[in-house]
């Protein structure tokens, strides 16, 4: 068993880089490095150290399920969130999403309904109409998009999407970081 990459691959799950992973550890960003492409074998307190890190059991580590990663997500695994005030109901297709790099959502827009104001950051945003049309606010600039039109856009200016006609509106949208 190669233990570099199955390390390598935690470390990412975890969201931490090397030099993090090295200072919770106290180990060089170096030494990581070695490990993570098997030209060195940690001994087993260094070991048990870095899965402790990486919230992993020795037993869970060793496990072959382990490496078998979810595809499909039910329905009844969606979660939402309503915001009257707002006029928006937001649907999480893929549970703890938030962890991962992308963050697939279902957003619905009541009439005269806006999503959130978002601060800039480094997040990338794909959105797709699928009913309706949705105006994007982007720092100083308006666009609108309608039915079967798609949105990408670099997150870098203040940035909000609001409904722009009086029925609902749906999008599925996509973010990446902690967009939403």
């Amino acid at each position: 068993m190669r233990i570099g990459k199955k390390i390598r691959n935690l470390r990412l799950k975890k969201g931490l880089t090397q030099e993090e992973l090295g200072e919770r550890t106290d180990l060089s960003k170096g030494y990581i490095s070695q490990i993570e492409r098997d030209l060195s074998s940690p001994s087993i307190e260094t070991f048990f150290s870095i899965l402790e890190v990486l919230g992993c059991t020795p037993k869970e580590f060793f496990s072959e399920d382990d490496d078998e990663q979810k595809v499909i997500y039910p329905e009844e695994e969606q979660t939402e969130f309503v915001d009257e005030e707002l006029g928006y109901k937001i649907v999480w297709l893929v549970p703890e999403s938030n962890e991962n790099e992308m963050e697939p959502v279902m957003l619905y827009l009541e009439p005269k309904g806006q999503f959130k104001k978002f601060e800039p950051s480094l997040a990338e945003t794909f959105a797709y109409v699928l009913k309706g049309k949705v105006m994007v606010r982007l720092g100083k600039k308006t666009y609108v998009a309608k039915k079967g039109e798609s949105i990408y856009f670099h997150a870098s200016d203040e940035h909000q999407i609001v409904n722009a006609v009086d029925e609902e509106s749906v999008l599925l949208l996509v973010a990446t970081e902690s967009y939403l």
